[in-house]
């Protein structure tokens, strides 16, 4: 049997230990474990130590700070699905009396409720939860930064109150509901709240000497669903994959796929750097490639999962150091290597098993006013519009079984497509948002917005 080490070429392997070796090196991480996902696998791992004889695989744990926001906004999503709750429900509807009720639990999850970044001091990650016992403790007096709703302005305390109404609205601890509805499902075994063997120990590496400091390992209390998780470069190589991809037995693809768009305005240089965020996840555009997935560090630890999904292709990078190799970097630069070297192979054409005649007639150019559009059906059932070329509103559509699609991207989101037929059954024309589409530009007898010159179109006279 090929191992999975094999399914790389030789050059490409090669291409990667060197980037995670340069990265641990000039990084001065004890050690540092990566993987690289690919067609639903791990297909790559591999390690740097500074001791001999000692390199972690990919079942060693290490701490993962703040991806554990993406598994905590997983359980909301969860609940979201389910109908307990709607992401536009104000957080007091569920969890009253924090102080800080009046945020939507989406703004919770994108980072727009105007939360204060960190809790009050002493500072939360290197001090015992027991310090902060109940939610005001972590809020403080004043909660709020800036105002609800109005920018992007990360919150650690924030997700301490998504894991709250998980408990709240599950009757549970956030560590129990975590196991049974996500970890046991997706098989993550060695995902844990607290650490268990084997697994790294946490440094601190002198800036101006070789020499290193253990860093403590508190239990984060509270502030556990912003932060408290150990890994493995196995385990999140799983949950790449199921962030990817989705699984009905925890989220169906549509949700994850919500989870991976833009919720939050971006600031200034929240644009120049390529970066925004969604639902518990980070997004970034980085070398024409848009990546997904988290970033995470607490005390003697740095952590980086990152996917493209367009390349199919993911990449976890874990080390054991406050700070050292820049992890996001590193996982970008993996998947890359990967992408490059080894570009995806797309899936071969076919035709479709069959399709509605009806539909088959929608298909091909459509014109609002002058402007040309062309309607193509999709191999689900839906459609695609848009511009013939070059740019413009382009939207996919998911169709509803009426002859009416609902946009799921682009300028078109949320709007709806509608076919509209003659008393004859014939097609009329396309009612896009209130803009009409018509065969022809400005066809005579077309219902066009303010009708259409019965001289019909001239010359210069």
């Amino acid at each position: 049997m090929t191992s999975p080490q094999e399914k790389l070429l030789p050059a490409t392997r090669r291409a990667l230990l060197h980037r995670i070796a340069t990265a641990q090196a000039e990084g001065r991480a004890p050690s540092l474990v990566a993987a690289v996902v690919r067609g639903g696998k791990a297909v790559w791992h591999g390690s740097r130590t500074s001791v001999d004889g000692h390199g972690p695989d990919e079942n060693v744990q290490y701490r993962i700070g703040s991806i554990t926001k993406t598994f905590t906004a997983v359980l909301v999503l969860r609940l979201r699905d389910e109908g307990v709750l709607d992401l536009g429900d104000p957080l007091e509807k569920h969890l009253p009396g924090t102080g800080a009720g009046e945020a939507t639990i989406a703004e919770l999850l994108a980072h727009t409720a105007g939360l204060a970044a960190e809790s009050p001091a002493p500072w939360w990650e290197r001090t015992p939860g027991s310090l902060r016992p109940e939610l005001a403790d972590v809020l403080g007096e004043q909660p709020h930064r800036l105002p609800v709703g109005r920018r992007f302005h990360y919150s650690n305390p924030g997700y301490t109150l998504l894991g709250a109404l998980v408990e709240e609205l599950r009757g549970a601890p956030w560590e129990e509901v975590l196991r049974s509805e996500l970890l046991e499902p997706l098989g993550l075994h060695r995902t844990s709240a607290q650490p268990q063997a084997p697994h790294a120990g946490g440094w601190a590496v002198h800036p101006w000497a070789d020499v290193m400091l253990p860093e403590p390992v508190e239990n984060l209390g509270r502030m556990a669903p912003a932060g408290q998780l150990w890994s493995t470069a196995g385990d999140l190589a799983r949950f790449a994959v199921f962030l990817a991809e989705g699984d009905p037995r925890v989220l169906s693809a549509a949700s994850v796929l919500e989870m991976r768009t833009p919720a939050a305005p971006a600031e200034a240089e929240d644009v120049a750097a390529g970066a925004a965020y969604g639902l518990g996840m980070q997004i970034q555009y980085r070398d024409g490639r848009n990546l997904v997935g988290h970033s995470g560090s607490l005390p003697g630890f740095v952590a980086c999962l990152t996917i493209s999904v367009e390349d199919d292709l993911a990449a976890v990078v874990l080390a054991n150091c406050t700070s050292g190799p820049l992890t996001a970097t590193v996982a970008a630069d993996l998947v890359r290597i990967v992408a490059e070297a080894e570009p995806r192979i797309p899936d071969p054409w076919r035709p479709l098993p069959e399709v509605d005649q009806s539909l088959l007639e929608l298909t091909g150019p459509w014109y609002w006013g002058t402007h040309v559009a062309a309607l193509r059906l999709a191999a689900d059932g839906g459609v695609s519009f848009g511009p013939l070329s070059g740019n413009g509103r382009r939207s996919r559509f998911r169709a509803n079984g009426d002859e009416t699609w609902t946009g799921l991207d682009g300028y078109y989101a949320g709007e709806l497509l509608r076919a509209v037929r003659r008393p004859d059954g014939s097609v009329s024309h396309l009612d896009l948002g209130s803009f009409v589409f018509t065969r022809q530009p400005y066809e005579e007898g077309a219902p066009v917005p303010g009708g259409v010159d019965p001289e019909g179109w001239r010359g210069i006279r």
